[in-house]
């Protein structure tokens, strides 16, 4: 007799996530993933219709996509794995281990939007769309501000490097 895999749970209505891929528990929190791509969107949709002015830059430079990437690398971590910033976790993730140089791992709990938010807040690859984001409209509408800022966590993140090829060559010595 062949076994069935059990039907995947989703919070979406009716049988609108039936048949989705299952993980471990069988929980998809596809209305929260919805909801949290909604929230993207508006807010993304509001902070460009913002900087729709006539001294808004007409595009954004070179030096500055680099400079917002390293940035949008740096505030990305910092969020999903720094010890210091796991306050902000704490209510939608569960603590799991210390992963060395200030960074933790950590897995979402819950349910619903509260499972979909801490899955999000876990995943630097997911937050980055976030940040960028944010950069993004920051440089088109306040530039100068947004280039000091992408310009300090790019700083933060030489600095890291920095830190980590000492601490190699500390070892190797």
């Amino acid at each position: 007799m062949a076994t069935r895999a059990p039907h995947t749970r989703t919070d979406l209505p009716g049988t609108l996530g039936a048949g989705y891929a299952e993980d471990a528990d069988g929980h998809r929190p596809l209305a929260g993933y919805a909801a949290l791509s909604a929230v993207f969107a508006a807010a993304l949709g509001a902070g460009l219709a913002g900087t729709l002015r006539a001294d808004a830059p007409h595009r954004i430079g070179a030096g500055d996509i680099v400079l917002a990437g390293v940035a949008t690398h740096k505030v990305s971590r910092l969020i999903a794995k720094d010890k210091v910033t796991s306050f902000v976790r704490a209510p939608f993730t569960r603590y799991q281990e210390s992963t060395g140089h200030g960074e933790i791992e950590e897995a979402a709990r819950g349910s619903g939007l509260r499972l979909a938010v801490g899955e999000l807040l876990i995943c630097p690859y997911c937050l980055a769309q976030w940040v960028a984001a944010g950069f993004t409209v920051g440089y088109l509408g306040a530039p100068r501000l947004t280039r000091a800022l992408a310009g300090m966590w790019t700083i933060h993140t030489i600095a890291d490097a920095l830190q980590l090829a000492y601490a190699a060559a500390e070892k190797r010595s």
